[in-house]
Parts: structure tokens; sequence; C-alpha cells
């Protein structure tokens, strides 16, 4: 943190409830001029709730509290700047005074606290918030506000270059994947020119060397600018990196408050494979004979997204798909699901003895397999108006009598890491009133309460803090055992991998490099890899 910073943020007894559910309790601190304050906790603990309240976001205004803003105001042209006593205004060049913004005790349409909203950026985890149509740097351009072209497409690509996203200039958003997309996004926010910078678990769902370059581009970021960052993390890593202070937030209220490093330690969770969880795995369900997909663009050509794949995953198997973001895993997922149809080669999936080509298209092809075939992706959207229970249930099309349905949805939610008094909470909740990490859970429950006889799970523990993602771990071999079921995981969650998988194949550039037991396959990795996929193993 720079020396001589000024306090730009004061949070003062912040209190939040949702539907008598108290998520934050007096949160009080304060975050300087250049300072990266980290928010580590469990799903649920209150981290997304306390940044959505200082971005202004209607639905979070506090109960109790003040959050205030201190800034350099320009009292000619309005604009406002991060304070500095003595400081010229960097739009006009004239005086500016130093002025106290109590964010949510001013009208929402007070000139200071628009201002003050359009100087913050922020980061959600999960949504991607782009123009599907646009090209990635047409998203970019849309949250710049330069006026000339030159100065546009230089800045453009250089933010661009700072989120490692220039090989993907002029692909289409919607084709990205979900690791290019989430970079893209902040490209976006860091388009804005912010003051301060929310970011919302930004490298929960992405591969460690993906996750780096989003870490690196951050610290440049507040660096090159002197912006303040409030950033929320389950991964104790991303905090020690970032943060130059910490603050462990459980139950609504502070835990601990330091050191990064020091409070990461003591947040940290171990992972251990259980043996008594293992099955004997049976013949082949899902067939990948020399699959591939490419996709055609008068702009970009031939971009081979599935390259010549091949592997067999068994009955009541674990099998994973790792990778570098935009490797071709998620690509992959939705050609064995049936979403994306194989432009070359089988993807094949047992039905009884039958096998099944998931390119066929209609009831008589693929339909006859996917009412089996259970998802999960990485972006999982919930009915906002029903409860947790509806949307387990009657939002499910389940016909089943009330009490057993509740029954279901009781023991699907407990299977999936949430405590008895948790699920007593959340039953009844509405998904907006839930963290972010908890949704995902539901979303996790709602993929197995069908029972399918193979699940996909795209990106599975992505937001989810240590002792959630263990849980989760625990309840999908719990599910493999109890309920024979087979699982397909793509994940960049190393030890959730480890925890989980009988095999995985590594993918690269849309091809299978290495496939084994993860134990071999990260063995035979090369230092490229090493100091990708393997670092979370140490690190995590």
């Amino acid at each position: 943190m720079p020396e001589g910073s000024e306090v730009f943020i004061i949070l003062d007894k912040v209190s939040k409830s949702f539907n008598g559910n108290q998520v934050l309790k007096d949160i009080s601190t304060t975050v300087r001029t250049g300072e990266v304050l980290g928010l580590i906790g469990r799903s649920g603990s209150g981290k997304s709730v306390l940044i959505n309240a200082m971005r202004g976001n209607k639905d979070y205004k506090p109960d109790s509290g003040k959050i205030i803003y201190r800034v350099n105001h320009c009292e000619k042209c309005g604009w406002i700047d991060l304070p500095a006593p003595g400081a010229k205004c960097t739009k006009c060049g004239k005086g500016t005074v130093i002025k106290e913004v109590d964010f949510w005790n001013i009208d929402d349409r007070n000139p200071l606290r628009m201002m003050m909203r359009s100087r913050i950026a922020i980061m959600l985890q999960r949504t991607f918030a782009l123009f599907g149509d646009l090209t990635v740097i047409e998203n970019v351009f849309e949250a710049m506000k330069e006026k000339s072209d030159d100065k546009k497409v230089e800045r453009a690509i250089r933010l661009l270059e700072m989120v490692n996203m220039t090989y993907r200039t002029m692909h289409i958003a919607r084709d990205l994947s979900g690791g290019e997309k989430q970079r893209t996004v902040l490209a976006r926010q860091l388009a804005r020119e912010p003051i301060l910078f929310l970011a919302d678990e930004p490298t929960g769902t992405l591969d460690p060397e993906t996750a780096d370059t989003v870490h690196q581009a951050l610290i440049k970021a507040v660096k090159d600018s002197g912006m303040s960052m409030v950033v929320t993390s389950h991964w104790p890593k991303a905090i020690a990196l970032l943060s130059h202070r910490a603050i462990w937030l459980e139950d609504g209220v502070i835990k601990a408050e330091g050191k990064p490093s020091e409070i990461a330690k003591d947040f940290d969770v171990g992972f251990e494979k259980d043996n008594e969880m293992n099955v004997e795995i049976g013949q082949p369900v899902i067939r990948v004979v020399d699959a591939k997909k490419y996709f055609y663009s008068i702009v970009r050509g031939v971009v081979k997204a599935v390259d010549g794949v091949t592997f067999d995953v068994g009955e009541k198997e674990i099998f994973g798909l790792i990778g570098l973001s935009g490797a071709g895993k998620t690509t992959l997922s939705r050609m064995i699901s049936g979403i994306t149809p194989a432009t070359h080669g089988e993807v094949l999936v047992r039905v009884g003895d039958d096998w099944v080509n998931m390119s066929d298209p209609g009831e008589e092809g693929r339909g006859r397999a996917t009412q089996y075939i259970g998802m999960m992706h990485q972006e999982n959207a919930l009915y906002p108006f029903n409860t947790v229970l509806q949307n387990l249930t009657v939002c499910l099309g389940m016909r089943l009598p009330q009490e057993l349905g509740k029954m279901k949805a009781i023991q699907v939610l407990r299977g999936v890491g949430f405590t008895a008094k948790e699920v007593g909470r959340v039953l009844y909740a509405y998904p907006d009133s839930l963290s972010v990490g908890e949704k995902q859970r539901i979303a996790l429950a709602r993929t197995m309460i069908i029972e399918p006889r193979f699940v996909v799970l795209d990106e599975p523990t992505g937001t989810m803090d240590p002792i959630t993602r263990l849980a989760v771990a625990k309840s999908v071999l719990h599910a493999r055992k109890e309920l024979n079921e087979t699982f397909l995981i793509v994940s960049h969650d190393m030890d959730f991998v480890l925890a989980c998988c009988d095999r995985i194949a590594l993918i690269k550039g849309g091809k299978v490099v290495a496939i084994g037991t993860p134990q071999e396959v990260l063995a035979g990795m090369t230092q490229e890899d090493l100091e990708g996929e393997e670092a979370k193993v140490c690190e995590v």
C-alpha cells in the first residue's frame, strides 16, 4: 500500500438481513487509497453481500450502519477522484475539495452518489455480462469513454494484453469459454477507469495459469491507477497474493483481520482421497472416438475446439477433464451431453444395451439418452421467484406428493454439503437471498435430484470455499457408491479432482495429451503444465 495514502472508504457498523436471516452484523473497517482489501470466508459468510452493498445495488441496502466514501470533488465539472488534499481535478484541471458521500443516506439521484456509482467497477462471480453478438474488442469499446477511434483501439488492445485475450480479439463473445468470458469482463471493467474495483471471486472458475494472469492484471491495474480494490475469494492463495490486508468473515461477522498470509493459512483446508468410497468400475457407458468439433468463420477461419479426441468412460467411473481455459473441455462435455453435435467422429452413450450417437437429432437419436443425463453448467440460473424447494421439485416437473418431494429435496441438499440447520434456512428461501456459493450447491442438487444415469459437472466447485468443496467431493463419491452414478467432471480445481476422480484427461488445444489416474497425469506434466494446474494442489 502506498505511503501516505488517504482513508477512502469507511464502513461503520454495517448490518444486513434477508428474510429475517442476518447475513452482516456490525461490519466496521476502512479502505485506503491504493489498498487491496481481501475478504475470505465460507459460502454464505456475507462476502458477496458486502461488496454489493458497497456498489450501491438497491437490493443490498444496509438495514443499519453507514458506507462513506471520501473523495476529491470538483465543483466546476462535478468529477470525483480518489481523496488527495490539494489535488487538481483530473478532468478539467480546476481545484477540488474533499467531500464525504454517505452512500446510503442520500437520494439515489444525488449527483455525488450517481458519480460515485459511475466510478465503481464490479466483477461478479459466474456472471458473464457481455454482449453475446459482439466481438471481444467491441465489448471493451462499449465500456470506454474515449471518442477517438485511434485512442479506443490502442487502449482496448492494451487492456486485452493485460488479461491475455489478444488471441481472441475478433471472436464473438458467446463463442468464448467461461474463463475467456471472465477475462473479457475484467477488461471491460478496467476500461471504465474506476477508482474502486470490487472483484467477487474473480478467478474462482479459472485454471491456475489463467488465474495468475488475472491476478497480475489486477495487481498492475491497482499499481498503475492508484485505485482501491476489495476482492473476495475462497482461494487462500489468491487472498495472500492480491491483498494488503485480509478480513475473515464467518456468519456475517469479522472473525479475524490482519496479514493476508496469516489469515489465508488459518483458513486453508486440505483434501484427502477417501478410499472407502472406491467402487468397481463397470463396462463403458460413454465412448468418444476421434471426435472433432470445428467452428467456421469468415473472420476467424477454422477454430478446432475439439480435435480428434478418443476415450471411454466406464459405468460408475468419475472421469475428469482438465486443461487451461479455452482448451476445449466444456465443448467436449457439451458434445457428450448431446448439446453440441460432433463435426467428425463419434460420441456414443450407452442406453441399456444400445449405443446412441449423440450427434443424431430427434427423439429416436440423442433424445433417447439426454433424458438420462444430468448436466450442471458454469452459468446456473435458478428460478428467482420460486423458493429453493420449488426449484428442486415443481420447477423440474416432478410429480411427487408434497411431503415426498420435500423429503427428497432435503436429502439431496444434505448430499451437496448443507448442514441440517442450513437446510432449514434455505429450503423456503428465494435464490436472490442466498450467496452465489449456496446457489451453486443448489444447482448441483437440482442436477442430482432427477436421478440421472450419468452426470456432467462443469466447474462444480469454482466459487466454493474449501470446506464446502470437500463436502461436495464427498457427496459425489457418495452418489457414485450409493446411486451407481457415473460422473464426467470438467474442473480446474485439482484438489477436487484428486479427491474424486478415478481417471483424468489433460486437454490442450482440443486434443487429449495425457490420460490416466490423476497422480499419473500430474507426474507426467511438463514444467509449463506444472506452473498451471499442479500449482493449485500445493497452494490451495
